[in-house]
């Protein structure tokens, strides 16, 4: 066995042993922002934030305390498909009252998507920035992670963290709504 083979067999090894003894491997917080393979598992913190759990979330939603904002991904439909090719939207279930700011957990985004981004923290805000703001998109899923650190570098100082995502509000049982990607409008 070669010696990248023996690393693999061995990860493979410790990995399985990590599933059959339920230890757990520590995510370490990464300096920037996460870049690619955004569907993995994330760190327990984010330094600046909060990280709440779905209990935590389910009271700051009933209290109406925060603003909820779903940065899960979109593929809109293109502009250039033939004539005659159906295209299905995909339906997006995520927490009731939630803003969908699609594509803006990206680690890194175009200015135009960083401008809408602003723009819709602007104005849910009413240009607060101690103003609870929550992100969440699903469990093991970097593009919270991502927007939540864009906005306290951006200067929001209460950053909320819902790692667990709309499938975790939806294992406990609450709530969902079908929703679309949010429009910025003046």
């Amino acid at each position: 066995m070669t010696k990248a083979g023996k690393a693999i067999w061995l990860a493979l090894v410790v990995l399985g042993s990590t599933a059959a003894t339920g230890w757990t491997v520590e995510i370490v917080e990464p300096a920037g922002y996460r870049m690619d393979a955004y569907k993995a598992p994330v760190p327990a913190t984010l330094q600046g934030a909060t990280v709440v759990s779905t209990a935590d979330a389910q009271r700051l939603w009933r209290e109406k305390k925060a603003v909820f904002f779903d940065v899960m991904p979109h593929t809109p439909k293109p502009a250039n498909l033939p004539s005659g090719t159906v295209w299905k939207e995909k339906d997006r279930q995520d927490i009731p009252g939630s803003i969908w700011l699609a594509n803006v957990g990206y680690g890194a985004i175009p200015e135009e998507t960083a401008a809408y981004f602003q723009r819709a923290l602007d104005l849910h805000t009413g240009s607060d920035k101690t103003h609870p703001v929550l992100f969440y998109c699903m469990t093991d899923c970097w593009m919270s992670w991502n927007a939540a650190k864009r906005a306290i570098e951006w200067g929001y100082r209460s950053v909320l963290w819902y790692p667990s995502g709309a499938d975790g509000w939806e294992k406990a049982n609450l709530p969902l709504e079908e929703n679309r990607p949010y429009a910025v409008t003046d």
